[in-house]
């Protein structure tokens, strides 16, 4: 994740205007979501707003903070690892 973070942040504006932002932002809002149910399965999900193309890689990365607070087992931490590689390979950066 950090690694896709940092390729946010260093990519250009007409990449990230491409795919590279509303990548993350989808994959910050899931991560956001999976880490709500599993903290507590009877809330109502928020979703995390967007806050612009230039915030994506800091949402993600608190995103994904938020969901290895609350992962329980190895396969969580899996399924969290390939949704980031697929998110960062279809942004492009």
């Amino acid at each position: 994740m950090d690694h896709f973070a940092d390729r946010l942040r260093a990519a250009p504006q007409s990449r990230l205007q491409r795919s590279g932002a509303a990548e993350a932002l989808a994959l910050a809002r899931e991560l956001a979501l999976r880490a709500q149910r599993i903290e507590d399965p009877s809330c109502v999900p928020r979703e995390m707003p967007d806050a612009g193309m230039f915030a994506a890689a800091d949402q993600i990365t608190v995103a994904v903070h938020d969901l290895a607070l609350v992962l329980s087992d190895e396969g969580q931490v899996e399924e969290a690892v390939r949704l980031v590689e697929e998110a960062q390979k279809r942004a492009g950066v």
